[in-house]
């Protein structure tokens, strides 16, 4: 760590929920640490990792090994959805700026922290938004059907060398679709798992909204995202160029078949309707793009696995 990090002020909070995550924990919080992210050394940023009542609480003992300011919470009587645990890192943190990871097994690329602080200082208020990405060749729900899994997971990021080069992952990765045939970086996104909002914006929307109780917390991130960025005065943010890269761990909604993502996502549709009176989750708010294409295989356009 850097000798004078400890004297600078506190502007960057990243919050992680995790739920039985002991093997994709350790990795995400090297997507986070001081010598993983650019310019991040001397950057005053906290970590408040949060276990939503794991069946076995996470271990402290399997990060200390990583250059990351973690602070850790575990809830033992914890709520299936994680809009809570959101809501409670939020008030444990001292930062200015939220960073929200509602599904804690994300990889981050390197540049993420630069590029979301420049967007803060570039905008009155900005809601920065990162792409979403699967490891993997395909959409989790699908490549786990042709034998995707853990361990193969593991060979992959070791094919790549990880994390000595964090925009690799671009080349074990691909994005999430949403149905469509392709994706690219202009294509406006309608959630994010790393997503960064001034506090004082978070805390006017009243935070994460715990009707959204369903396990995994159904539509709670789409939602949060929407309200942030229809705010007066908040300028929607998407950054080019980086990513947040799921790891297979179980998700609700993510890691499994296809026919069970459809009925819970038209749960978590239903739910939406009953609490916001509308289908419409995606801002209709004009979107401003920063970052660059850092390597060729981040050109996503140009690749369809």
């Amino acid at each position: 760590m850097a000798a004078n990090s400890a004297l600078q002020p506190t502007r960057l909070s990243v919050i992680v929920i995790a739920h039985n995550m002991a093997r994709e924990i350790p990795r995400t919080l090297t997507s986070l640490s001081r010598d993983y992210q650019l310019e991040a050394a001397e950057l005053g940023y906290e970590v408040i990792l949060i276990d939503n009542g794991s069946t076995q609480p996470l271990d402290p003992a399997t990060w200390s090994h990583i250059d990351a300011p973690v602070k850790y919470l575990r809830l033992d009587d914890a709520h299936p959805s994680p809009a809570q645990a959101i809501n409670l890192g939020a008030q444990q943190a001292t930062g200015e700026i939220l960073c929200l990871m509602i599904d804690g097994a994300h990889l981050l690329t390197p540049g993420v922290f630069k590029l979301a602080m420049a967007a803060d200082l570039a905008m009155p208020e900005a809601v920065v938004a990162l792409r979403y990405f699967f490891l993997g060749p395909d959409e989790q729900n699908h490549s786990m059907a042709d034998g995707y899994n853990q361990s193969i997971e593991d060979q992959l990021l070791s094919s790549v060398n990880w994390p000595s080069d964090g925009y690799r992952l671009f080349e074990i990765g691909t994005p999430f679709r949403a149905g469509s045939a392709g994706t690219n970086w202009l294509h406006k996104v309608f959630e994010s798992n790393c997503l960064f909002l001034r506090r004082s914006r978070f805390e006017a929307l009243g935070g994460a909204d715990e009707a959204f109780n369903l396990p995994g917390g159904g539509f709670v991130n789409l939602d949060l995202y929407k309200r942030a960025c229809d705010s007066p005065g908040v300028n929607p943010v998407q950054i080019i160029g980086e990513g947040s890269f799921h790891q297979i761990h179980g998700g609700t909604t993510t890691n499994v078949p296809i026919a069970d993502r459809k009925r819970r996502t038209e749960l978590y549709q239903e739910q939406y309707r009953k609490i916001r009176g509308h289908d419409n989750y995606v801002t209709d708010k004009d979107i401003f793009y920063l970052g660059h294409l850092p390597t060729e295989h981040s050109k996503i356009h140009r690749y369809h696995r």
